[in-house]
């Protein structure tokens, strides 16, 4: 029988000018980026966090840690793809992504479907099988006051055997 594993992931990035906002690998043009040693893609962190706690693997910062200057405003889809190599090689694969992203401004909704083809490309995974939404926080708290953004993702892996 094959073995099926549940990972969530969750990110938060304070916005910040100055910076690229970069989000499900795809840069969008805003006056302010998100805060972070990475590119701080919350989306792709949240995502790759998702994937490594369905595995008992550790998170993003143990992998990846904002303390080595090798990951300094690296590209967050070289952490996915990395993140995926781990879980392939213990013998496990995407089934499938649910992720949503919290942001006031900009509107994400024009952005999701090149988001859902890069991840699909990073992951080798059928666009059917991610999902992302996009909602806002109606003003209220940090994400409210455009503070920053934030993402949440549930993902499923099947192993191979």
């Amino acid at each position: 029988m094959k073995d099926i594993r549940i990972g969530y992931g969750f990110d938060l990035h304070r916005l910040k000018e100055g910076r690229r906002l970069i989000l499900g690998g795809v840069d969008i043009s805003f006056e302010k980026g998100l805060d972070g040693h990475s590119d701080a893609d919350a989306l792709l962190h949240a995502i790759t966090d998702a994937m490594l706690g369905a595995l008992a693997l550790g998170d993003i910062g143990k992998h990846f840690p904002d303390t080595d200057p090798l990951y300094k405003d690296v590209d967050s889809r070289v952490l996915l793809r990395a993140a995926n190599t781990l879980i392939t090689e213990k013998g496990y694969f995407v089934g499938n992504i649910d992720a949503t992203i919290v942001a006031e401004r900009p509107k994400m909704n024009p952005h999701i479907p090149e988001m859902v083809k890069r991840i699909s490309e990073d992951l080798s995974i059928e666009p059917s099988r991610i999902s992302i939404k996009a909602t806002t926080s109606e003003k209220i708290g940090a994400m409210g006051r455009e503070e920053g953004i934030s993402a949440t993702a549930s993902i499923l892996l099947f192993s191979k055997y």
